[in-house]
């Protein structure tokens, strides 16, 4: 099967376009927390919230951060080859899965703080740290905002608000793979709470089936998952707040200096926005494509991706 190239804007066709041109709430106890061999489920409370996250292995530590519309589960197929060299800590994000969606702090700045009281309180001081989308975004704030705490940084397929996005056209010019819709549509705050609460299955069935090569690598019981951790209104909300924070995380990285910390940006073979972008925001920049994948690749081409970091990493 071939990436659905119509129904797609292109983080890598479009490159000339996006590169060059409160009161806390509790997380909800009916959203289903897989469990993974080898692997627990701890908790903590960091930044005001109760963050989940997922520990196993030995080794050098290293944080692996997931995306929308996903949670740690993202990472289920490379954890257990990673843990035989890293001591892995899978989070759920503010918002996410089993950590709290209190009403604000979603700009991903308060975001890599989470992260990284949460290291500490872990007992360590410096950290490998992936992620993967929004978790990408993430990943590179933790590196910019916390460089004593960041031994290496991975961005897997997209990169760190920055002014790009407000050239992101509305249609989508004709023959470009990926039209990133969503970005619109979790900024109009209410509706896709009162559309989707429910029936948030729908969401992630169409991003699956249209933005991977082999929709098959996320199976129904995967797919039903993350449809679960995102079901509720607050989820919904909070997931949404991740895009609605972008207009103060384009203004925070406008202070941000380069990443002094190794950087690896890991993309899609399509995706050519990271090699325009990426090297630019640090001193130690690797890029790497992975072959034969869409968006979701740790969970698609895992093996090439487990291969990717530990070079990376050694």
């Amino acid at each position: 099967m071939t990436l659905n190239r119509r129904n797609l804007f292109s983080f890598g066709a479009a490159t000339a376009v996006l590169a060059a041109s409160g009161e806390v709430a509790s997380a909800s106890p009916d959203v289903p927390t897989p469990s993974l061999p080898g692997f627990r489920s701890g908790y903590a409370k960091v930044n005001g919230i109760r963050m989940h996250y997922v520990t196993g292995g030995r080794g050098r530590p290293l944080v692996l951060v997931p995306g929308w519309p996903q949670t740690w589960w993202e990472f289920r197929k490379i954890m257990p080859a990673l843990a035989r060299r890293y001591r892995v800590i899978a989070v759920d994000l503010r918002g996410q899965g089993g950590s709290d969606k209190p009403q604000g702090g979603y700009d991903k700045k308060t975001m890599a703080r989470d992260i990284h009281e949460l290291v500490r309180s872990l007992g360590y001081s410096t950290v490998d740290i992936a992620g993967h989308d929004i978790g990408a975004m993430v990943a590179f704030s933790f590196a910019a905002n916390h460089p004593e705490a960041t031994r290496s940084v991975t961005v897997m397929d997209v990169g760190h608000p920055d002014e790009n996005l407000f050239n992101i056209p509305l249609l989508a010019p004709p023959g470009v793979p990926v039209h990133v819709w969503w970005f619109a549509f979790n900024q109009v705050r209410g509706l896709p709470e009162a559309l989707l609460v429910g029936r948030f299955r729908v969401m992630v069935d169409w991003l699956f089936d249209n933005l991977m090569v082999n929709p098959a690598a996320v199976s129904d019981r995967d797919r039903a998952i993350y449809a679960s951790a995102y079901n509720r209104l607050d989820a919904i909300r909070a997931g949404n707040a991740w895009y609605q924070a972008f207009y103060q995380d384009i203004e925070d990285q406008k202070a941000y200096g380069k990443v002094t910390a190794p950087m690896l940006g890991l993309a899609a073979s399509y995706n050519d926005t990271l090699e325009h972008t990426l090297p630019q925001k640090g001193t130690d920049v690797r890029l790497a494509k992975i072959a034969d994948t869409g968006h979701f690749f740790p969970e698609e081409q895992p093996e090439a991706v487990v291969k990717a970091l530990t070079e990376f990493l050694g």
